[in-house]
């Protein structure tokens, strides 16, 4: 299975699968599998990517 974290760039919007009342994130950065996302609920957050798998948000 292919982790699709390490696709994430800086910029990119993201939803945590399991945190959704954090609403949606913009990525900071990628670096070594830990990504910094800025959610507009809970602030900047560090998701260690072998962890969790982000989902992508194309659209609102």
């Amino acid at each position: 299975m292919t982790n699709l974290n390490s696709f994430l760039e800086p910029g990119m919007r993201v939803r945590h699968p399991t945190q959704p009342d954090w609403g949606i994130g913009q990525v900071q950065s990628n670096i070594g599998g830990k990504i910094t996302v800025n959610f507009r609920e809970a602030g900047k957050v560090v998701i260690e990517g072998s962890r969790i798998e982000l989902v992508p948000v194309f659209d609102e």
